[in-house]
């Protein structure tokens, strides 16, 4: 077990270079190194704790998390230091595994700021609605959720739609899924996981990062590079077949044939 020899054919979209990073003052990336290219897609698993969450906020710009060392380049770009708001204008976009409720604020009135920000231009109702309904209907969406307050009362289901549903007006390049797949039925797996997919096929320029520690997400949306984490470094990377040989033998199994001993656990 260990890394695979990666040779990258296309630019890099997505590098990050010797990631440290801490919350609360605990570690939970050490040393992290990734490299994305355009068109790709690849999969960050392990065991619960062992920082994947914390890769795509920190990807994000959530402030919460601090950056002790290393970089984080975007078509070249540092954005370290740059704003969430500058981070998705780049077109970078992060699907939450725990997706926020604001009350008082639509969800209409949400989406269409967030695609007059990215287009610099209001977008006209009547175009708005047109692109919302086709994207809706995609998703089998209740047509009233875009007029109730943002995600408030949603299920967990209706959530993880609303997510895939913004991803579809916004048009990102750089799609970062963290735990899509948790709190779905199988029915609204498929129906999240082939839309992603058909993203993907009109947008094949498009890079996707898959968070999970589950593969079955994997079943709808084939990844090119799987790569497993422990201890806030990657530690195995391999293809499509690394992902089953976990879903079967478990990550206890996995790690023991590697002779990796975790760390104790951080929050992610």
């Amino acid at each position: 077990m260990g890394f695979s020899v990666i040779i990258y054919v296309g630019d890099i979209m997505l590098s990050i270079k010797n990631l440290s990073v801490k919350v609360e003052e605990k570690n939970v990336l050490n040393n992290f190194n990734l490299d994305i290219e355009d068109g790709s897609i690849h999969v960050i698993m392990g065991p619960n704790g062992v920082g994947k969450s914390t890769l795509s906020r920190v990807i994000m710009g959530d402030n919460n998390y601090k950056v002790t060392n290393g970089e984080i380049l975007f078509n070249g770009e540092d954005i370290k230091n740059m704003s969430v708001d500058a981070r998705s204008r780049l077109g970078i976009f992060l699907a939450m595994q725990y997706p926020l409720e604001i009350d008082g604020v639509s969800n209409q009135d949400f989406l269409r700021t967030a695609i007059s920000s990215h287009e610099g231009k209001r977008v006209g109702l009547y175009d708005f609605i047109k692109r919302c309904e086709a994207a809706s209907e995609d998703l089998k969406m209740d047509k009233n959720l875009i007029h109730r307050s943002l995600n408030v009362g949603f299920s967990g289901g209706e959530k993880k739609k609303n997510e895939v549903l913004q991803l579809k007006l916004l048009k990102p390049s750089f799609i970062i899924l963290d735990e899509l797949d948790s709190g779905l039925d199988v029915d609204s797996l498929k129906i999240v996981a082939t839309n992603i997919a058909k993203y993907k096929k009109d947008n094949p320029n498009t890079s996707i990062l898959i968070i999970t520690h589950l593969s079955k997400i994997l079943d709808y949306i084939k990844p090119d590079y799987v790569h497993v984490v422990a201890n806030g470094k990657i530690i195995a990377t391999g293809d499509y077949s690394l992902s089953q040989e976990i879903e079967k033998n478990g990550y206890s199994e996995y790690l023991a044939k590697s002779n990796i001993i975790l760390e104790d656990k951080n929050n992610e």
